[in-house]
């Protein structure tokens, strides 16, 4: 199975299959112009990227990397062959999009993976085939630890490392630093057994908040851990939308009673699923994305 990836440009998705003969990604033409457009209407992405690929031939700009060997899931929910571009000629057809309307998706698409969150995401999507899930004893602090680690050594100087500076965000300030310590035995010595004893332990580590940054991305990644080893579940984040998951989670610090819901409707038990791990990565990333 190829690795698929779901980028995300003003809340709109860009899908991406990965190329394990010419090792690199392929991302759907029709999603970049849907991106690009601000359209969701399928049909009329696709006439507006035949329309565009008719055109840039005519003016004589030649789109040397167009493949229709991968395919996507369609309206109807089943995977059909769509023309795919590789990097090159996203840029390409960005460079002559028309009405220069491509320019910041040009500045986005170039600039995304060479920043800490695009080199995290790179390091996130090992995680399947790592081993180091199998390794990780649920519920505990030190499991955080080592995901924090995996997914940001490298990046920050303090990867896997529990904070002992007091943070906050937006309205939110999450555990005093010099509580933190006792906080976190307490919230491991949490049960695990139920859904809703699950949820809650996510919901306290949250509310830690144990690292400068990149909490949520580890914490969801440790959630999933859990539910995998004692339910056989874990979360299909594709089917929790951003801003849902973000005010239930801002709630959950009175109620938990929203995000439980939220949960319980996306759980799955393709938990050696790798497409759905790494939508589930995708999704994480793109909660994490300014507005």
């Amino acid at each position: 199975m190829s690795k698929k990836s779901i980028r995300f440009f003003n809340d709109r998705e860009v899908r991406a299959v990965w190329d394990n003969e010419n090792n690199k990604w392929w991302f759907s033409a029709t999603d970049i112009v849907g991106a690009i457009n601000d359209e969701e209407d399928y049909k009329k992405c696709r006439n507006y990227w035949k329309y565009l690929k008719g055109k840039m031939a005519k003016d004589g700009v030649e789109l040397v990397s167009v493949t229709n060997h991968f395919k996507f899931q369609a309206p109807d929910g089943k995977q059909r062959a769509a023309d795919a571009l590789d990097a090159r000629c996203v840029q390409t057809i960005a460079k002559h999009y028309p009405n220069n309307r491509a320019s910041a998706f040009l500045d986005w698409f170039t600039y995304t993976d060479t920043t800490i969150d695009g080199q995290s995401q790179k390091k996130a999507y090992t995680l399947f085939e790592s081993g180091l899930m199998e390794t990780l004893k649920p519920g505990t602090v030190k499991a955080l630890q080592q995901i924090h680690a995996y997914l940001f050594g490298g990046l920050y100087d303090f990867a896997g490392k529990i904070r002992t500076k007091t943070i906050s965000k937006g309205n939110t300030l999450f555990c005093l630093a010099e509580h933190l310590h006792n906080y976190l035995q307490i919230v491991e010595k949490m049960p695990e057994s139920t859904f809703d004893e699950i949820i809650d332990k996510y919901v306290e580590m949250n509310a830690a908040h144990p690292f400068m940054e990149g909490n949520g991305r580890s914490t969801r990644i440790w959630l999933d851990l859990i539910l995998k080893k004692r339910l056989s579940l874990c979360v299909d984040w594709s089917k929790i939308g951003k801003k849902e998951y973000l005010n239930a989670m801002i709630e959950s610090q009175t109620d938990s009673t929203h995000i439980k819901q939220l949960f319980k409707k996306a759980l799955t038990d393709k938990i050696n699923d790798r497409e759905t791990f790494m939508k589930g990565i995708d999704y994480s990333y793109y909660y994490e994305q300014e507005d």
